[in-house]
């Protein structure tokens, strides 16, 4: 773990007891686990993601249509789907995006 040894993290954890209190340490554990645990669910979306849209990707090329975004853009595009209104004005987007195909 990074060549610390136990003194090493015994001192780390005093420094980090006298900095922050015993009453903010449970609430610093909870919120580094919280986002720990985020990552872990955004990764895991990510790759299923993957998984499905290499098989959607071989469909579309195929059937002609354009290839799939960027990593960077799915990243961006969760990013934004938590903002509140965002995520509502994507849908109307779409639906109006789909409506519009169907009378062109």
């Amino acid at each position: 773990m990074f060549g610390l040894g136990p003194s090493e993290l015994i001192i780390i954890a005093i420094i980090v007891l006298l900095i922050f209190g015993a009453k903010r340490l449970p609430e610093i554990g909870k919120g580094l686990g919280g986002a720990i645990k985020e990552f872990k669910n955004v990764k895991k979306e990510l790759n299923s993601d993957n998984d499905s849209d290499a098989d959607n990707e071989k469909e579309k090329k195929m059937n002609g249509e354009e290839p799939p975004p960027s990593l960077e853009a799915k990243i961006a595009n969760k990013v934004l789907d938590q903002v509140p209104g965002v995520k509502t004005v994507r849908d109307v987007k779409k639906k109006a995006d789909a409506v519009k195909n169907l009378l062109s």
